[in-house]
């Protein structure tokens, strides 16, 4: 039996090993911006976390994949020390290290961090501690068994989690609800920072937005690419503002014009 990504997945039957198990290598994408009270621990975890992923199809059909890891940190112009720790770390054979000498914004890291990725598979970790890599095998498994190329993590389908400010759930729901109406889908939480993707996906994506549009961009154009985007509970420990949290109602207004400008713009 033949098995391979199609633009909308596979739902893998027996037979199909030799495909999944081609999903060896994860880079985790890890976009840094004066973060030095929170990278070490946050650098701990993605290592401490079990890359083995459990791969179901029936009863009589089971197995695990287990990735190798490719931590690819893209200092974005940090000023708080975070750049010096960062230097430390050159060397460490799990590590990709980029240095931007000028602030980029979000977006911009991570399409740099992309370029520099070597992974079967990637996944957006943000530098903070509000995602937590143990749901690593989570929005894994969807991917290895072949139900989907892309997988989100939602903060709002019943995982633990931090009670968010009431006006930030409000435009984070209602973000999401104008990108289901504008691209026919059904996603719970479209600014999660958990984004799983393949190579594949990654590799047709063209991210040009460098700060807060860089959520939009990326779900506009795999939804516009024909991927659905499959969506799985996570926790999250939001930060408060004294803590670092460097969202916007101006961040907003971006994310709002960048679904628009992609919807109905070629």
């Amino acid at each position: 039996m033949a098995c391979h990504f199609g633009a909308l997945g596979y739902n893998a039957p027996t037979g199909c090993e030799e495909a999944i198990l081609k999903l060896s290598k994860l880079s985790v994408i890890m976009p840094v911006y004066n973060e030095m009270g929170t990278i070490a621990e946050i650098l701990h975890h993605v290592r401490a976390v079990d890359l083995k992923v459990p791969v179901r199809y029936d009863l009589n059909d089971n197995g695990v994949v287990e990735f190798e890891r490719e931590i690819v940190i893209v200092d974005d112009g940090s000023t708080d020390g975070t750049r010096e720790f960062l230097r430390t770390l050159e060397g460490h054979p799990d590590v990709v290290l980029v240095f931007h000498e000028h602030n980029q914004g979000k977006g911009g890291a991570v399409r740099t961090a992309l370029q520099h990725a070597s992974g079967d598979v990637m996944v957006i970790q943000d530098a903070d501690l509000e995602y937590d890599p143990r749901d690593y095998p989570a929005l894994l498994q969807p991917i290895v068994e072949g139900r989907s190329q892309v997988v989100y993590g939602s903060r709002f389908r019943g995982g633990p989690t931090r009670a968010m400010f009431f006006w930030h759930m409000i435009g984070n729901r209602f973000l999401t609800l104008v990108t289901n109406v504008l691209y026919n889908t059904i996603l719970s939480d479209m600014e999660t920072g958990y984004k799983v993707f393949t190579r594949d996906v990654a590799e047709q994506l063209d991210l040009r937005s460098p700060g807060w549009g860089f959520d939009p961009e990326i779900t506009a154009k795999i939804l516009r690419r024909g991927y659905r985007i499959y969506e799985v509970p996570i926790s999250y420990t939001g930060r408060e503002f004294e803590e670092g949290k460097k969202i916007s109602w101006r961040d907003g207004l971006t994310v709002l014009w960048t679904l628009f400008r992609l919807r109905f713009v070629r």
